[in-house]
């Protein structure tokens, strides 16, 4: 398997080469060359696979470089019921017939991006120790990515993480499970403005080779490929756990704001999963809906970012979005680059007078939004009617997918994170706080350890190159 670039000015590189590196040289994301397809007689065999077996599997396919034993040794010491409290590492829980929830939730912080970086830590490790090199992580979360990211990589050998966050936007619980971190190699900065501020200091970073390759630099945001490989692998188990046959079609409704989590999925069916729709979910940041729905991708402003009750997902420009289009416009690198240089620039593009808009009319993927009150109306329905307590995130996919369930297909959420870190919302939406897991109780009362920076990217150089 080899990687190529979404803006076609790279050399294909191996999967060691790409997951160290973040962004492509030139500016684009990495992509496999082709998408390995997954026959029906090998889907079978998959869907009697616990949790680790089904990974190494799929994970195979695209890290096919790394000796197949050691692979294997990663992603064993990664999917545990230790880790993940749970034998099936992402139960399926069952609403009614034809309605689930996927648990991704159950890691060390609490969210779904813990399934990813979780593998990636260890993979991280693994790399650095058989080249003997460090790497320097630079990060940009807008609440769950940070936490999972510090938690996967404190205390590992060679990995120093420098993650940026919005200074005050998000929950009093995340805040409080990244700064309270005292780990010598982990730095937390808060950053004056909005998580696409965060955003665009690491892609600038990562756009200058010079600086990147003196300092190391890595990244475990989405745009990193192996992220988006390992999220793949749940929505294979999810389709398994809710099917019988794979006859069956399943739609899967996806809360996004960064479209990573969606692409992983977009990804599966292009391997082959038996998908009918993805549903993106987006809160009153609807710049995915507003592109689903009008074939017009306008970035916002930071000014005109909003700060919601699911605060993760408030990004107004998604990278991964780049990854859907290659694909969707036939892997043509140049109308990438063409229509990436009017958002890098800051500006808009409109495809909908365009054969590629009709091509992602007919597309597996849909889209709807939600809003405050729609969900908190969901959070309490649900747990009204079924007895369950959802968080904010999680809401927005649960109103959105069930706007376009189908009769007869099964609908697949996924879950985003636990309500314990968004007790606020919770509170207000059942007038009662979530419970939380062991180990969580007094979290924001710990001491905390964090700078505050203006969005200056110079700056950001300055502050790592003194910590390194």
């Amino acid at each position: 398997m080899r990687y190529i670039s979404t803006r076609g000015n790279m050399l294909p590189k191996s999967f060691s080469e790409i997951m160290l590196s973040g962004l492509a040289s030139d500016g684009g994301l990495a992509m496999p060359e082709t998408y390995p397809k997954i026959s029906n007689s090998e889907l079978e065999t998959w869907r009697k696979l616990n949790y680790a077996d089904l990974a190494f599997k799929v994970l195979s396919k695209f890290a096919d470089d790394s000796p197949v034993a050691d692979l294997r040794g990663i992603i064993d010491r990664t999917y545990t019921p230790e880790i993940f409290h749970s034998e099936e590492i992402t139960p399926l829980k069952t609403l009614e017939p034809g309605l689930h929830i996927l648990g991704l939730s159950n890691g060390p912080t609490l969210a779904f991006k813990d399934i990813a970086m979780q593998f990636l830590g260890n993979l991280f490790e693994y790399v650095l120790a058989k080249t003997g090199e460090e790497l320097n992580i630079l990060g940009a979360t807008s609440g769950d990515t940070g936490p999972s990211a510090e938690y996967a990589m404190r205390g590992k050998s060679g990995i120093r993480v420098f993650m940026l966050s919005p200074k005050g936007k998000m929950t009093r619980f995340q805040t409080a499970q990244m700064f309270s971190l005292q780990d010598p190699n982990i730095f937390n900065i808060a950053i004056r403005g909005v998580f696409d501020d965060c955003q665009d200091i690491v892609k600038t970073v990562s756009n200058d080779s010079q600086f990147k390759k003196k300092y190391h630099i890595g990244t475990v945001n989405s745009i990193n490929w192996a992220r988006i490989a390992a999220q793949i692998v749940y929505y294979f188990k999810g389709y398994f756990a809710a099917t019988h046959s794979n006859n069956q079609q399943v739609s899967f409704s996806v809360p996004s704001g960064n479209f990573g989590n969606v692409c992983a999925g977009h990804v599966a069916f292009m391997m082959g999963l038996p998908i009918k729709k993805l549903i993106l979910a987006t809160n009153e940041n609807d710049v995915l809906n507003e592109f689903f729905s009008t074939g017009c991708y306008r970035p916002r402003t930071a000014e005109e970012t909003q700060h919601t009750s699911s605060p993760s997902m408030d990004i107004s420009k998604a990278s991964n979005f780049e990854r859907f289009i290659f694909d969707l416009a036939g892997r043509n690198a140049e109308k990438v680059r063409e229509l990436w240089q009017e958002v890098d620039n800051g500006r808009a593009f409109d495809i909908s007078s365009t054969p590629l808009w009709q091509k992602i009319r007919r597309s597996h993927v849909i889209s709807g939004t939600s809003n405050h009150v729609a969900r908190m109306e969901t959070i309490r329905k649900m747990h009204k009617k079924y007895g369950v307590l959802v968080d904010t995130h999680t809401a927005d996919g649960l109103k959105v997918g069930l706007e376009h369930r189908e009769k007869d297909v099964p609908l697949i959420c996924l879950e985003t994170a636990l309500p314990a870190k968004f007790s606020e919302s919770i509170v207000e939406a059942v007038g009662s706080e979530p419970s939380r897991p062991a180990g969580y109780d007094n979290l924001e009362s710990l001491p905390q350890r964090y700078v505050v920076m203006n969005a200056d990217t110079t700056a950001i150089k300055t502050f790592i190159s003194e910590h390194i």
